[in-house]
């Protein structure tokens, strides 16, 4: 028995890649995946001299569409490309959207264990390359007992978001106002270097991509409100008269190419490599919710990982909250106390972009380095993920 706890877990470093705009103008898009990822992961580890590659335990990557060329266990394929020591393993986890959080729910537990002691954890996706969907283009993955049970059928996130902007009575105004503040934090944090710690520099065919492309500057909701509403159709307006048919390209995430990675390990793997972990895991919980509203999950996993934690939503300084739609962030306010500065201040997801299986570890390093800046302690990270789950993480900054 190691005698090890979650809170002997740390985070050493995060990095992640600026924010590609989709194909044919992305200056990702150009990238396959696998060395997207590779040159991630040997910056990360670059970062660390002190640390040999060849001590790490395993390399944990979240990832959605596992067809293509991101089909071959991309974390593997990314380390070999990194030229580091094939001695170490790798794997891949899908949990849609929250996968790379889970990636470092998993490493946390493998080192809470005494498992493992050094554990990369981290995502990408390459929207422009591997198209979303296309691991069951053409399939049902449903099969007749879930259609049984959930008929006469369940619907696309899309419709889930508009399905939730009901449910909580939220208005298109409320949602584009919430959009454009989501582009205007970010343009905010990018002008006064807020990032810079946090993005990397990525070889691109056309040169190096530094800059998050996905900002658009000067968005107001007013010129959003000129946007028409993208998942109408006659039969889903017959199946759901309650949906006033809101959700936009504009008030809705952007398809973007990233990936992301963390550095943990146990607190005394890295005082003995005199490494200064910079935050601690304090909580993790996943929760699954309503495959219906399916992106309600966060609200459920808050109330598990406060419980877990022995915390309240007074106690947090910080609140990274994907913003898949801007109706899910906006639930989540009306449902806790929370100043609404204290989520997203420097933007999310419709700002951002939402490289799916990045995401997780790309909000998590905003997260870390926002309570660094800011000489805040406690931060909560949340992700809504297809099916009707969450993951919920609170870190501690040290």
């Amino acid at each position: 028995m190691t005698g090890r706890t979650l809170s002997d877990v740390v985070v050493v470093d995060a990095v992640r890649t600026p924010s590609g705009r989709g194909k044919p103008e992305g200056s990702l898009a150009g990238v396959h995946p696998v060395d997207l990822l590779s040159q991630t992961i040997e910056t990360l580890l670059g970062r660390s001299p002190a640390l040999d590659p060849g001590t790490v335990d395993d390399v944990m990557v979240g990832c959605v569409s596992q067809v293509g060329e991101q089909s071959a266990t991309p974390g593997r394929m990314a380390w070999l490309g990194a030229g580091l020591p094939p001695h170490v393993p790798a794997t891949t986890i899908d949990r849609k959207c929250g996968s790379s959080q889970q990636a470092v729910h998993f490493a946390a537990q493998a080192i809470a264990s005494g498992q493992a002691d050094v554990v990369v954890a981290g995502g990408v996706e390459s929207m422009s390359r591997v198209v979303m969907g296309s691991a069951r283009m053409g399939a049902d993955p449903y099969g007749a007992r879930v259609a049984e049970r959930f008929a006469p059928g369940l619907v696309s996130q899309g419709v889930a978001a508009e399905l939730v902007a009901a449910r909580w009575k939220l208005s298109r105004a409320e949602l584009d106002e919430y959009a454009a503040r989501s582009h205007e934090l970010a343009a905010a944090a990018q002008d006064s270097g807020a990032f810079d710690r946090e993005v990397i520099a990525i070889a691109t065919p056309e040169g190096r991509a530094e800059r998050d492309e996905t900002i658009r500057r000067g968005t107001t909701a007013e010129r959003l409100a000129g946007l028409r509403a993208v998942f109408e159709t006659p039969e889903l307006a017959a199946r759901f008269p309650e949906i006033d048919w809101s959700v936009t390209a504009g008030n809705s995430s952007q398809i973007t190419d990233g990936a992301s990675a963390l550095l943990l390990m146990s607190r005394e793997r890295a005082e003995r490599l005199g490494l200064t972990p910079r935050a601690r895991i304090h909580s993790m919980a996943v929760v699954g919710d309503d495959p219906l509203l399916m992106l309600t999950g966060p609200i459920p996993a808050t109330h598990k990982v406060l419980a877990r934690s022995g915390l309240s939503v007074r106690d947090l300084d910080h609140v990274e909250l994907n913003e898949a739609f801007a109706s899910v962030p906006l639930a989540w306010l009306a449902e806790f106390d929370v100043d609404p500065a204290r989520v997203n201040p420097r933007g999310g997801a419709i700002a951002l972009g939402h490289a799916l299986g990045a995401s997780g570890a790309r909000l998590m390093t905003t997260l870390l380095h926002a309570l660094e800046d800011n000489d805040q302690r406690l931060g909560l990270q949340l992700m809504c993920e297809a099916g009707g789950m969450a993951n919920a993480t609170i870190i501690e900054r040290l």
